[in-house]
């Protein structure tokens, strides 16, 4: 375990700085930042940044709050909410399972040393946005028996399911695709079609049941990278297994929530933490 605090937020917040989690042979060292409020945590969220799985990195807040200061993770932990925000190999590094195995990594490094950090209690929570939402639903979703459970999850404008991502943003006026440049096909490492197995596995959509905690989506109507109808494909699947998942549209919003001012930004973050926060934070 390395890394230590490297500042505080805005009076109230320690930040945990480049803390490595796990070492995949052959890879470069990955890290999480860990945003500990001075009062006590409710709860301890793992936050997973987008990018179509090939870019973006664990300092990249949501939407529109990549621009905030203090920022989106000072301001979440400000309210009780401990964030870890990790980093995954992209695509470019490696293909999937490897960026669930390294979340996995993190949750697992988390469990075992939250309390070294600060962070007491055992709720434990994920936030994902984009392809981090991906993960984070697949996180709460396909665990082995022995990896730390996933109280409740939050999603932004994720997808969940691959197969059908293309046909989804044709039908919402984008344009999918199939091929080998598909961000879907990065992740797998072959065009989506020659491996209708690994979609399926990397799809969350397919590990919907009863016992999944409760899952809230926040997506735009005018997405059409990944249109709205992703989350509520996963919703309804959580549904029809006997699952809680709430579906919440943002009208006019687009991918990453461009286009939103701060006041409406703040307002989803703020929903969002009270849902993770659980029922002593609505």
């Amino acid at each position: 375990m390395t890394g230590g605090a490297g500042g505080t937020g805005p009076g109230v917040v320690t930040v945990h700085r480049d803390v490595v989690f796990s070492r995949p042979a052959g890879f470069r060292p990955l890290s999480l930042d860990l945003y500990v409020p001075a009062t006590p945590a409710r709860a301890l969220c793992l936050y997973l940044h987008g990018g179509g799985w090939r870019a973006g990195s664990r300092s990249d807040g949501p939407g529109p709050s990549r621009l905030w200061s203090p920022s989106f993770f000072e301001r979440a932990a400000a309210k009780g909410l401990a964030m870890a925000s990790a980093d995954y190999r992209l695509s470019g590094e490696a293909t999937y399972p490897a960026q669930l195995d390294d979340v996995r990594a993190a949750a697992g490094f988390l469990a075992t040393h939250r309390a070294s950090f600060g962070v007491g209690g055992q709720r434990t929570t994920a936030w994902g946005v984009s392809a981090g939402g991906h993960l984070a639903a697949l996180l709460a979703l396909t665990g082995p028996p022995a990896s730390p459970g996933v109280d409740a999850v939050v999603c932004w404008y994720a997808p969940t399911d691959l197969d059908a991502l293309s046909a989804d943003c044709d039908r919402a006026g984008g344009r999918g695709e199939r091929g080998p440049d598909a961000r879907e096909s990065q992740l797998i490492g072959a065009p989506l079609d020659e491996r209708p197995d690994l979609v399926k596995e990397a799809s969350p959509v397919s590990f919907a049941h009863a016992g999944a905690p409760p899952f809230l989506f926040l997506h735009g109507t005018a997405d059409t990278l990944v249109p709205a109808r992703q989350s509520q494909r996963l919703a309804a699947a959580l549904a029809g297994a006997g699952a809680s998942a709430t579906v919440e549209l943002v009208d006019g919003g687009t991918h990453m929530f461009s286009g939103l001012d701060d006041e409406a930004t703040a307002r989803l973050v703020a929903r969002s933490v009270r849902f993770l926060l659980g029922p002593e934070g609505a």
